[in-house]
């Protein structure tokens, strides 16, 4: 399900001449009351500086080449460990961001730090990496679709020199996913690309804004087509992403009404930081594949919860999900309550991003499920 961000033009709706046989053009571009685009979008809020742990001694961000149709993509991502000797076992956690134009790894920073920063049976690390075209990654002009993402997904895990090369060798790491991240991954998992200890679904979506309130239908496909390879064309791409997505005023709205819980934690330094994301060279690339569906890794309802059933006896499946998310997005997190599948289904404070709002709560929820899968078993 769709959710963070109802992104609205300045007039009253927005407009493409869908009926026209004529090529497709910027000056075609119109606005009238003949089709209402009221976008939801699932998206990343809250940029508190994190608050170093005391027990945790080495943080580091660095770059992973990702080699992906002849393409050399630099993928950002951070590592946060004990230093030093330690005798207990080690595992890491993998953190992938909520896909959205405003993803980026620091909405796991505090959680990572919380559970880094514990002293259990295991000595857990975590890895937190942005999505190529999002973030602090390289966002290079590619096709982007859900395929693509769960394929780095694949690769950055299962590649010779990944970062966490030595974790899934013997398969000592789980997965925190959050949105559409989390589906993604499940959908990896289920076809056995991805075989993690376990996987921790955070506020899991799985539509794109505008199939969700519009539908799947050919000529809404037809639509889709038209306004995502206008947001990506060179000049009038830019102009709309700038009027849909990239200005304060927007970004401060759509973090106030639905991407966190309590308005009064979306603050200033929060709206400038995402705002300056949307201003990266192509940044407009994913979005006009999230907003028309091409993210989506399942079509249905039916098929959301019949991926996670696939994980039945597999690996513990959390769920969790949120008190204050949108009516439509909370209805396909509930869905899962009581799945085949899903292990264990809690509900936390928050909205969209509950990691970023709450990360306390969060970080609790997600390290009680690791101590009971675990901690006994270490």
């Amino acid at each position: 399900m769709a959710s963070a961000a109802f992104l609205r033009l300045p007039s009253s709706s927005f407009a493409l001449p869908f009926k026209s046989n004529r090529p497709f053009s910027p000056q075609s571009l119109c606005v009238s009351k003949n089709l209402s685009f009221t976008v939801k979008a699932s998206t990343s809020l809250d940029y508190s500086a994190p608050s170093k742990s005391a027990s945790i001694s080495k943080s580091n961000s660095s770059s992973w080449k990702w080699k992906f149709e002849g393409n050399s993509v630099n993928i950002h991502f951070e590592r946060l460990e004990k230093d030093g000797a330690d005798d207990r076992p080690r595992k890491n956690i993998l953190m992938v961001p909520t896909i959205s134009d405003v993803s980026t790894v620091e909405e796991w920073r505090l959680v990572a730090e919380e559970i880094v920063g514990k002293d259990g049976e295991i000595n857990w690390s975590a890895t937190i990496v942005d999505w190529p075209g999002l973030g602090y990654s390289d966002r290079p002009k590619l096709d982007y679709n859900a395929g693509v993402m769960e394929r780095f997904l694949v690769d950055f895990v299962g590649a010779p020199d990944s970062p966490i090369s030595n974790f899934v060798a013997d398969n000592e790491y789980v997965v925190f996913g959050g949105g559409h991240a989390a589906t993604i991954a499940v959908r990896a998992i289920k076809s056995g690309s991805m075989k993690p200890k376990a996987i921790a679904a955070v506020a899991p979506t799985w539509a794109g804004p505008l199939p969700i309130v519009f539908g799947r239908d050919s000529n809404m496909e037809t639509r889709y087509g038209l306004l995502r390879g206008t947001l990506r064309a060179p000049a009038v791409g830019w102009m709309m992403y700038n009027v849909l997505v990239s200005n304060e005023k927007a970004i401060q709205s759509q973090y106030k009404s639905h991407v966190y819980a309590d308005p009064e934690n979306v603050t200033p330094s929060i709206v400038e930081s995402r705002y300056e994301l949307t201003k990266r060279k192509g940044a407009r690339y994913v979005p006009a594949a999230f907003l028309t569906g091409l993210l989506d890794p399942v079509n249905s309802r039916e098929e959301f919860v019949e991926l996670f059933a696939g994980l039945e006896g597999r690996i513990p499946v959390l769920v969790m999900s949120t008190s204050g998310s949108p009516k439509r997005s909370k209805a396909e997190m509930e869905a899962l309550r009581g799945a085949k599948g899903v292990s264990k289904f809690v509900e936390v404070p928050g909205a969209l991003l509950p990691q970023e709002e709450y990360p306390k709560v969060v970080a609790d929820e997600l390290y009680k499920f690791l101590l009971e899968n675990f901690e006994s078993k270490a």
